[in-house]
């Protein structure tokens, strides 16, 4: 069996006020092409599908396209579960409907029953987990214990393993040969499907994969991951998925494998953070034996727009970019000038346009900086409401109010003040 794991495409995303569609549409070209390549049997995306739960519509329409050459054109199923950015309730609109052509699609935890998919050595299951706040899944799967996401991710593998049981799974496994080709254990499924289930007689005998969206203790954190909760109740305890072949899981940005297991984070899709800078992103192509032993190498995404850093005085960054670099690149910039800089940001994007980011390491410009930003919230409370409008605006959606849209602003402010007004007299 060979699959595909990737996940965090947070398609819709921007990223310091660029729209990334097009550099997203450029890596997911590459990824079909390797689908194509590696004739994969499924593809697996581990949740964060979306930026966000409502997401703009050319982001709706890249998944469709990109789906569409994969399930369609080169006939490869695809599952793919909600992760905490997604709405997983329009994400799996029509879901049944599309099951019929091979794409799955799990947004609610009572979605949980696994998926067979064959090959020659026969099936290999599939348990989705999509991500659900521990509220949802007392309520969806009634297990009033379910308090935090650790709590959560066991009831619904809990009643993934029920699913199992009462869709017959052990009736298929007992027609599998025992010859060694799959190792199945003697005392797979006798648990009645209300018991409080070790998951290791259900899953541990049979080729499984479970996908989940979660934040597995012991990850490597990088600052464009949403945190799923405060502190560290969030934090999942790896040995839920020890009875599994292998864990395809998705949150975490940076691939990554858990503890010299077989529990994997693919990581995301692009650089969405300078923190992710010496990322080096890629998906995940797992191959399953007959007797159930993964085997799991990377193949790198090359992006249309590097994620870079670059430090150093001002007339050195000014040089331009070194030998395989491009000046088109996402960059941060840290000045390490003792002096003031004049008009620093404008006159480096006549060398790198993409300049998103400028700090200062020296003394005397983080002296600087700090009065700047001093100026900065002085001036701030200069400026207009529609001035501050404009710019909220323009950063929540990386686009300028139309002449339109600011009249209407205009007027329902001047309707708010004159309400205002008329209630204080």
């Amino acid at each position: 069996m060979k699959f595909i794991h990737t996940s965090d495409w947070h398609l819709g995303r921007i990223f310091y006020g660029v729209r990334l569609t097009d550099d997203q549409a450029y890596v997911l070209d590459q990824f079909v092409d390797l689908v194509r390549d590696e004739s994969p049997d499924v593809i697996v995306i581990a949740g964060d599908i979306y930026d966000r739960s409502a997401p703009p519509v050319e982001a709706v329409q890249l998944l469709d396209e990109t789906l569409s050459r994969i399930v369609l054109e080169l006939e490869v199923p695809v599952i793919m579960i909600a992760g905490n950015h997604d709405s997983p309730e329009r994400l799996s609109f029509g879901s049944s409907l599309m099951e019929a052509r091979g794409l799955h699609i799990i947004g609610l935890p009572d979605s949980c029953a696994p998926i067979e998919i064959r090959d020659e050595h026969g099936p290999v299951w599939f348990v989705p987990v999509p991500y659900a706040e521990p509220a949802v899944v007392r309520e969806t799967l009634h297990v009033p214990d379910a308090r935090d996401h650790d709590a959560a991710i066991r009831a619904q593998l809990e009643a993934a393993a029920a699913s199992a049981i009462e869709e017959g799974i052990e009736a298929q496994v007992s027609a599998c040969k025992a010859d060694g080709e799959m190792l199945v254990m003697a005392s797979l499924f006798d648990e009645p499907a209300d018991a409080d289930f070790d998951l290791h007689p259900v899953f541990g005998g049979l080729r499984t994969v479970a996908v989940a969206h979660a934040f597995v203790s012991g990850g490597t954190i990088s600052e464009s991951e949403r945190p799923l909760s405060v502190g560290g109740a969030g934090m999942i305890d790896i040995s839920h998925f020890l009875p599994f072949t292998y864990t395809a899981l998705g949150h975490l940005h940076r691939p990554q494998t858990m503890a010299q297991t077989a529990v994997r984070y693919s990581g995301s899709l692009l650089k969405y953070s300078f923190d992710e800078a010496d990322h080096s992103k890629s998906v995940t192509v797992v191959e399953i034996d007959a007797k159930g032993t993964p085997s799991i190498r990377t193949v790198s995404l090359a992006p249309r727009r590097d994620v870079r850093k670059i430090q150093g005085r001002f007339e050195e960054v000014m040089r331009g970019p070194g030998s395989g670099e491009s000046k088109e690149d996402y960059i941060s910039v840290c000045l390490t000038d003792q002096e003031a800089i004049w008009d620093a940001m404008n006159r480096l994007r006549t060398v790198y346009p993409n300049v998103m980011q400028i700090m200062f390491s020296g003394d005397a410009m983080a002296g600087a900086a700090e009065s700047g930003l001093a100026a900065a919230r002085v001036d701030h409370r200069k400026v207009t409401d529609l001035e501050l409008f404009c710019d909220f605006y323009a950063q929540v959606t990386g686009d300028k109010l139309s002449d339109k849209e600011e009249a209407t602003f205009v007027a329902i402010l001047q309707r708010a003040q004159a309400e205002k007004e008329a209630a204080a007299s």
